[in-house]
């Protein structure tokens, strides 16, 4: 299954590339010029749209393997759907997002040594402004779309079920409890046992899809949030409707759910702390690999004119975008991919750190390897290491709860004390 989901996200890079070569060849101006910033638009909208057809297969999938591994216990049972759902909607969301966010731009060669799909069409660049430009895109259209479609869809879905019940529900009169007729006068209890009878039923899963809800929220707000910042804004707002939807639902469409007692959310805060170290993993990658941060400190501090000419009176950061691009010569084009244009000079410019001669890497470009390496391993310690000492130093349950709590088994151990009979002598 997490294969078939692999496949899916390269089917969604062939179907990008393909579209802005389409999009490039059009006769309209506007899709031409930004027929990139389109493509990427194209390929998050159909990523949805993936994500609402599997989000189905992957909770089949699931069921079917739980029910192979036939465990002893229902706990055993929801603990390892719980996993594998996760699992699958994880790699459902997040394959696409991964290789804009660390592959993209990355695997697609040089000018000259192109890698092609079909050997015609080249992998997708990165957008101008840089790669975190394309990442923000698909995640805010993913995240918008999923808060307000799926919402909708959401209460629609029972809201719509239990109208046409209301509706093709057989009208004849039904016998009480007591064996009689139902009359005018029924009985209040009765009336409302039935009523709760007549609601949309629930099953052993109901709560599951709000946890799992919630779990991908999170996911979306923290993994990639360097490069989406607006995405706890977002899930704040989504999470003020979902309340009030949630209400309406389990008040007036669903059977009311039978109470039962829990210690904690079980696995799932299992799952939270895991999505928690990849979020640390995942922004510290953002911001070394794909954001210009790294490159940008390299050339202040190494090679910028305040370093190699002592200059204090520019800015630092003057000449980066000519620094950032290496030479590439118009003779050295693949044969029948020269552009169709009059080039006056004898080379071009490029975005990446290569030599002009062979094409190589530069030694600028491994210095800002290094770099990154040097940040990523940096801030993921730092940021792991304060994870942990808060997670240390805020405890799970207040000290006042737990005061609470022994208070309470206190006195109830007291009373039970004292209608303990002493034993004859």
């Amino acid at each position: 299954q997490i294969a078939v989901l692999i496949g899916i996200a390269h089917a969604l890079v062939i179907f990008r590339v393909v579209a802005m070569a389409l999009f490039s060849q059009s006769t309209f101006e506007f899709l031409r010029e930004q027929a990139n910033t389109i493509a990427v638009i194209a390929g998050a909208v159909l990523h949805y749209i993936t994500i609402i057809i599997m989000t189905e297969v992957n909770r089949t999938v699931a069921l079917f393997l739980c029910d192979l591994e036939k465990p002893r216990t229902f706990s055993q049972y929801e603990n390892n759907f719980i996993i594998k759902i996760f699992t699958f909607q994880f790699f459902t969301y997040f394959s696409s997002l991964i290789y804009i966010a660390f592959f993209l731009g990355r695997i697609n060669g040089h000018p000259g040594n192109y890698v092609r799909v079909a050997g015609k069409w080249r992998l997708e660049e990165c957008h101008p402004s840089g790669c975190i430009t394309d990442l923000f895109i698909q995640m805010a259209i993913i995240m918008i779309l999923k808060q307000t479609l799926s919402n909708v869809m959401e209460y629609l879905n029972p809201a719509i079920k239990y109208n046409l019940c209301r509706k093709l529900r057989c009208r004849k009169k039904r016998s009480v409890i007591s064996g009689e007729e139902e009359a005018g006068a029924e009985d209040p209890c009765k009336r409302q046992w039935r009523d709760n009878y007549d609601l949309i039923e629930v099953n052993t899963f109901s709560l599951f899809d709000e946890y799992l809800e919630m779990v991908i929220q999170y996911s979306f707000t923290t993994i990639f949030v360097a490069a989406f910042p607006l995405a706890p804004l977002l899930a704040f707002i989504n999470n003020l409707m979902e309340i009030r939807l949630d209400a309406i639902k389990m008040t007036r469409l669903y059977r009311r759910l039978v109470p039962g007692k829990a210690n904690d959310i079980g696995i799932w805060l299992q799952v939270l702390e895991a999505i928690g170290i990849l979020a640390v993993i995942g922004n510290g990658l953002v911001i070394a690999i794909t954001s210009d941060f790294i490159p940008m400190q390299v050339y202040k501090y190494t090679y910028s004119p305040c370093v190699m000419e002592n200059y204090t009176d520019v800015d630092c950061l003057t000449g980066y975008i000519n620094h950032s691009l290496s030479i590439f010569r118009i003779q050295d084009f693949e044969p029948d991919t020269k552009p169709g244009l009059a080039l006056t000079g004898l080379f071009c410019r490029y975005r990446d750190y290569r030599n002009a001669d062979d094409y190589s890497y530069t030694v600028q470009f491994w210095h800002i390897f290094a770099a990154r390496l040097a940040f990523l391993i940096l801030f993921e310690h730092v940021a792991l290491c304060v994870k942990l000492i808060a997670a240390w130093y805020i405890p799970d349950v207040p000290q006042s709860v737990k005061n609470v709590f022994l208070d309470r088994k206190h006195n109830h151990l007291r009373k039970e004390l004292r209608w303990v009979v002493p034993p004859k002598v």
